[in-house]
């Protein structure tokens, strides 16, 4: 095990590993190391930890010292030099007529070199520049070309996404990313859509790339001869994030239907033709291959969540203080019994006919007229007039 440090020269740039020399640092403390470059001021980005000496790729270099004020007094200093060069050397290009565009002037930090980094479309010639450049500035002068990753890593800003670019922020290098990418994840191949700020194909692209490659391995292909639960068909379109595909069923073209991966069975890959002599098993076997959380509840929606969590922080009165159908109070002064269970079950009450009282013939119509009643001391109907 080999103690070490992390530093690193600039923001989202890439770490190394250093030998703290015997002395302890924290996150963020200022460095200073001695590069090939010459001597540097670096930021430490993890503290001391210990690691196994095979991730080590190349023998760890010392720290000189930890940073002091005056240091970063001098970083400042720099910087304000960096300005007023970048200035001189953007007039002395002109001037010259060279074919390249200024990204950065960098200064060492001990000042006695100065780093310019440009960008060309091809090879330029700036003997002559580095001859003018030497005498205004009176150091040492070193031009370096760079790639539009690189510019737009240096220079940073905002991607089609809103936020900040990733190879600015985080991303410690570059990695491949090809057009098989975007044709794997089904993205548009329009160059406006899947390229960024500097050009090139957008970085993210890597991202999902293994995701993607690992749904691929279990989707059916495009145009393959497959078996469902309603029937064989053919694919027609498929879907990698849902894991779902459309098939034209032979029975049905005109009609697609969604069936899971999981519901297909695939005959012919990719081919889109019936295979000779296949026989198409009877629609009770086929049937098996349904999913067998098809007969599952239904998810919850937003809506009913968000109605569940009102109901149960503002529960009703009707289910906090449970009220006899006789203390229920009327509602709008009318006398009226609210409609619900209690409502319906007092209905059924009065329905039912009291004890003792004769049943109603079930083959007798139910009448709706009222009776009329006797006349008071008579008996049955009035007798004829006397002739």
């Amino acid at each position: 095990m080999v103690e070490i440090i992390s530093i690193r020269f600039k923001n989202g740039g890439k770490e190394y590993y250093f030998n703290p020399n015997g002395l302890q640092f924290q996150v963020g403390d200022g460095v200073i190391v001695e590069t090939t470059r010459g001597t540097e001021f670096a930021q430490c980005v993890r503290s001391n930890n210990m690691i196994d000496e095979i991730e080590l790729t190349a023998p760890l270099r010392p720290v000189v010292r930890k940073a002091t004020p005056e240091d970063a007094r001098l970083l400042e200093k720099n910087k304000e030099r960096e300005k007023s060069a970048f200035s001189v050397c953007q007039q002395k290009i002109a001037e010259h007529g060279l074919d390249m565009k200024l990204v950065s002037a960098e200064y060492s930090f001990d000042g006695s070199k100065i780093l310019f980094f440009f960008t060309s479309e091809g090879r330029v010639d700036f003997r002559a520049l580095v001859k003018d450049l030497a005498g205004a500035l009176h150091t040492r002068i070193e031009l370096r070309q760079i790639g539009v990753r690189d510019e737009a890593k240096m220079l940073g800003g905002l991607g089609i996404c809103g936020k900040p670019f990733c190879c600015s922020q985080f991303l410690d290098e570059f990695q491949p990313v090809s057009i098989k990418m975007a044709k794997t994840q089904n993205l548009s191949l329009n160059p406006t859509k899947i390229s960024g700020t500097c050009g090139r194909l957008m970085c993210c692209l890597k991202y999902e790339q293994e995701a993607y490659e690992d749904l691929v391995k279990r989707a059916p292909k495009q145009d393959s001869f497959v078996e469902t639960p309603d029937g064989a068909g053919t694919v027609s379109s498929i879907n990698l994030l849902r894991q779902t595909a459309q098939v034209r069923l032979e029975s049905d073209p005109e009609s697609p239907k969604t069936y899971h991966n999981c519901e297909l069975c695939v005959i012919r890959s990719g081919k889109g033709k019936r295979p000779e002599g296949y026989v198409e098993p009877p629609l009770e076997e086929l049937a098996k291959l349904r999913r067998q959380d098809e007969d599952a509840p239904a998810p919850v929606t937003e809506e009913a969540s968000l109605a569940a969590a009102i109901e149960a922080a503002f529960p009703s009165r009707e289910r906090e203080e449970p009220v006899s159908h006789g203390d229920r109070p009327n509602r709008r002064g009318r006398g009226r019994r609210p409609k619900g269970e209690g409502g319906e079950q007092h209905r059924e009450e009065q329905r039912q006919p009291p004890e003792g009282a004769a049943e109603q013939r079930p083959d007798s119509p139910p009448s709706n007229r009222r009776r009329r009643r006797r006349p008071k001391g008579g008996g049955g109907k009035p007798s004829s007039p006397q002739q």
